[in-house]
């Protein structure tokens, strides 16, 4: 299997990295990164895009792959509805696009949040986009198409792009509320499967994607 990951310098990203390349399933990992990155591997392998709207002028070196996780995103605190939705659903669908057009055979998964509004109505902001965003990614023409909605999420101990409120809080959170927390590792594991073994939904929950990780 090979595979596309963005977002790698943010928690999800790395960690979903961190997994693909310990896992004997997946040959090669494609970075789409907007700097570069330290991290070197035998698997692994860079390709520095500096507008993500732009994704086409960068086809030949996208072509061939089975699978692109998408782990960028950033964080609504602060932001406008139309910043945010700018990153978020412009730049998000941008992307999936142009790789739909290189590779329409290839399994696209998005990792959105849990309590993502599909109705794209509510009065949260953040889940009023997000659910645009999903939306907009099942209309797609992938193979297939995938959107996770995880909670908390313990990231691997090797991990460096990991918050400091997020340390203090990862041996707690697991212990009050185990049916919202999840690993870093069930996260990448159940994305991998996605690709192997398909699942019977496009919007996976909590429970959906320890299912699938199994």
């Amino acid at each position: 299997m090979k595979v596309i990951i963005t977002g790698a310098t943010g928690m999800v990203g790395e960690g979903v990295l961190l997994e693909c390349l310990e896992n004997s399933t997946v040959t090669k990992v494609l970075m789409v990164n907007r700097k570069p990155s330290v991290l070197k591997h035998p698997k692994l392998e860079e390709l520095i895009v500096s507008d993500f709207m732009k994704l086409e002028q960068h086809a030949e070196a996208l072509k061939g792959y089975d699978a692109c996780f998408y782990c960028a995103g950033i964080s609504s605190v602060g932001k406008n509805e139309a910043d945010f939705t700018y990153i978020t659903y412009d730049t998000t669908l941008a992307f999936a696009q142009a790789l739909a057009s290189i590779n329409p055979n290839m399994v696209f998964t998005y990792v959105s949040g849990s309590h993502t509004d599909s109705s794209e109505k509510g009065k949260i902001m953040w889940a009023r986009v997000k659910g645009k965003t999903e939306n907009a990614l099942q209309k797609l023409s992938f193979k297939a198409e995938y959107n996770f909605r995880p909670g908390f999420m313990k990231p691997f101990k090797e991990q460096k792009n990991v918050k400091t409120i997020f340390k203090i809080i990862i041996p707690l959170f697991p212990i009050f509320f185990p049916k919202s927390s999840l690993t870093m590792e069930q996260v990448g594991q159940a994305m991998i499967n996605a690709v192997r073994k398909g699942y019977p939904k496009s919007i996976l929950e909590i429970q959906d994607i320890k299912e699938l990780a199994k």
